[in-house]
């Protein structure tokens, strides 16, 4: 495990590896590029959302309710029994945030994971579980898109692929860049797993979120951080209107993709808010 990544694999049981191309390394290197806009693969799950009226740049979604408790472990406690009590914490929010907004608590505890790591090694980002939970619905109904179902292990019950990026109406055209590895597609790439990464993008912003010593897009935790990241590219503030806008655009390059995100990430913040009274 890289040094830097220790204080929150020990507070939240976490790891967040990077698979990291070229000189590559630290999985917050400063000076990142911003990702370029990623193409609308996976359009069913959306269909009946409706997009947010509001303008774009003009606001964020609710900020001070989208905020993931912070975990706290037993000083007294072995590293062990502290990270045990940072998962019943994160599990509990979970579960009781499932019963307010509908997500599924797995997916949830998948979001949280991520806005919490990212509060720890990137704090000036400020992205939220509820943004992320957004994206989530839009791209794969929290990873149930196509009829599988999301499972304990964070994982569907059958690969999520989208539609080849082969340029068709609609769609970019964009030609294998991973020999099939993590699409089966060895002639167009294809969005994969539950946050919907073109390969390319997954292979440069790939994060291990469930400590098994890998990073697979199918898998939720792993996805959830790697868009987190995604998304903070830059040193972007995901709290503002101006960085919120640009972060969810550059997923996908869509003015109404990025007001279906904002409808949903709003309205599952104020659940949230109005389940703790």
């Amino acid at each position: 495990m890289m040094p830097g990544l220790r204080p929150v694999a020990a507070r939240l049981g976490i790891v967040l590896l990077v698979l990291a191309l070229g000189a590559g390394g630290v999985w917050l290197a400063a000076g990142a590029a911003t990702p370029e806009a990623s193409p609308t693969t996976t359009d069913v799950p959306a269909r009946d959302i409706e997009p947010a009226r509001v303008t774009p740049g003009s606001a964020a979604p609710a900020e001070q309710a989208s905020v993931a408790p912070e975990p706290r472990s037993d000083p007294g406690a072995s590293s062990g029994g502290g990270r045990e009590r940072s998962a019943d914490s994160l599990d509990a929010w979970a579960e009781h945030t499932a019963a307010a907004t509908g997500v599924p608590a797995r997916a949830l505890r998948a979001y949280g994971y991520a806005e919490l790591a990212m509060r720890e090694h990137e704090p000036e980002c400020r992205v939220s579980w509820a943004t992320l939970a957004g994206i989530g619905r839009v791209e794969s109904d929290h990873g149930r898109y196509g009829g599988v179902t999301l499972q304990q292990d964070g994982r569907p019950s059958g690969p999520i692929i989208g539609v080849p990026l082969n340029g068709t109406p609609g769609v970019r055209s964009i030609t294998d860049t991973d020999g099939g590895r993590l699409d089966g597609d060895r002639r167009h790439d294809r969005a994969v797993g539950p946050m919907q990464f073109i390969p390319s993008t997954w292979v440069r912003y790939a994060s291990d979120g469930n400590g098994d010593g890998r990073a697979d897009p199918q898998q939720i935790d792993d996805a959830a951080v790697t868009a987190a990241r995604y998304l903070c590219a830059g040193g972007r503030d995901m709290s503002g209107a101006d960085g919120w806008w640009a972060g969810i655009m550059s997923y996908n390059n869509s003015v109404e993709y990025a007001q279906k995100v904002f409808g949903l990430a709003d309205g599952y913040a104020a659940q949230a808010a109005g389940s703790r009274g």
